[in-house]
């Protein structure tokens, strides 16, 4: 996708703006707080129905404004025309795509496919499961049909078999949402491990330039249950107890969790802060050619703070990626990069709430 136009307005120190950007590297300059990630914000919004910074109420509307607006044109691989706008009081919500109404934000998600690396992406590799959950449920939402559906059958299923928990109810209407939480969770299951599968590949190659001292890569996956020794109806079965003691399902795809190993690394042998954000690109760098392979072009790339994120070596190899895929790109930081000068890359200038294109 390639985004041509971006309208925003009352968006943190943003009070009105408009970009044209260029259809390849974009690089927004700026002081520490002069309203650079707030485009990368809006971009996120539009792509998640949330910021990568928090909820839209925590501060990402202007200060006595109403809502966040942004409205955005881009072209797809078949250079269609698209539009979108939304506007977000961060209680509520309105969304148009294509002169449409939108029904779900997530419909509006689906059509604006976009993948961000920032300061917190370590979380991915150095967290807790549900990053690397959302990681598969987003690769899965933009190129596996039904998934999305799927996903919200089983959301549903868990929703309502918690609030029987809560109510300390079983019998009858429990096991109506047992059946029915692992009739969505077993494909469920099975859509995330055959996605990582073909991932893998992707994620081979790109680790081969950014973690070449790493070797072969390999994965392994829980589904939220012990898989192993019984089904999800089983392990639902035998916990039901201690979940009515407790008010929540305690087995299932929601409590999922998957890790990537290497062949020259010991699998109990910590990653570093800087080895964690470069295995979290790698996935995110991985998971846009596969979405290329299926749906014949990159996600938007947003990369937050670029360049005290790596070193540069590594932006230069990042860059070189990204140019050779012709991804369309935005990046953030104070000022242009050194492995950025001589290439083909568009700057804005940001300050106090202010954009204007400069010569790069």
């Amino acid at each position: 996708m390639r985004i041509i136009r971006l309208d925003l307005a009352c968006i943190r120190s943003i009070q009105e703006a408009r970009l044209q950007p260029s259809t390849g590297l974009n690089f927004l300059a700026g002081d520490n707080g002069a309203g650079k990630s707030s485009v990368l914000e809006a971009l996120h919004l539009l792509g998640f129905g949330r910021s990568f910074r928090g909820r839209v109420r925590d501060g990402l509307i202007r200060e006595e404004a109403e809502a966040v607006q942004i409205f955005c044109e881009w072209q797809d691989s078949s250079e269609q025309l698209h539009k979108a706008g939304l506007r977000h009081t961060g209680a509520d919500w309105q969304a148009k795509l294509n002169g449409k109404d939108v029904a779900q934000l997530g419909d509006l998600c689906a059509a604006f496919a976009v993948s961000i690396f920032e300061p917190n992406s370590h979380v991915l590799v150095s967290g807790g499961g549900e990053p690397r959950r959302r990681f598969l449920d987003w690769g899965l939402f933009h190129v596996e049909q039904g998934y999305l559906a799927l996903w919200r059958r089983y959301t549903r299923a868990l929703k309502q078999r918690n609030a029987l928990l809560k109510q300390r109810q079983s019998g009858v209407q429990l096991d109506s949402w047992d059946f029915e939480l692992v009739e969505a969770a077993e494909p469920l299951h099975r859509h995330r491990r055959n996605y990582l599968d073909s991932l893998l590949p992707h994620l081979q190659t790109v680790s081969e330039q950014l973690l070449p001292t790493f070797g072969d890569i390999s994965f392994e996956i829980s589904p939220g249950w012990k898989s192993e020794q019984m089904t999800l109806a089983d392990a639902l079965l035998l916990n039901r107890a201690r979940d009515l003691s407790l008010g929540y399902t305690g087995n299932g795809p929601h409590r999922a969790d998957w890790k990537l190993y290497f062949s020259r690394k010991s699998k109990v042998e910590a990653y570093s802060r800087g080895q964690a954000k470069l295995l979290a690109l790698t996935c995110l760098l991985a998971q846009a050619r596969h979405f290329r392979e299926i749906r014949g072009e990159w996600p938007l790339m947003l990369l937050d703070d670029f360049a005290s994120e790596l070193d540069g070596k590594h932006r230069a190899r990042v860059l070189d990626e990204l140019e050779s895929a012709g991804a369309q790109v935005f990046m953030t930081g104070v000022e242009l990069p050194p492995e950025m000068q001589g290439r083909n890359v568009r700057v804005f200038h940001v300050e106090q709430g202010r954009i204007i294109q400069v010569q790069a």
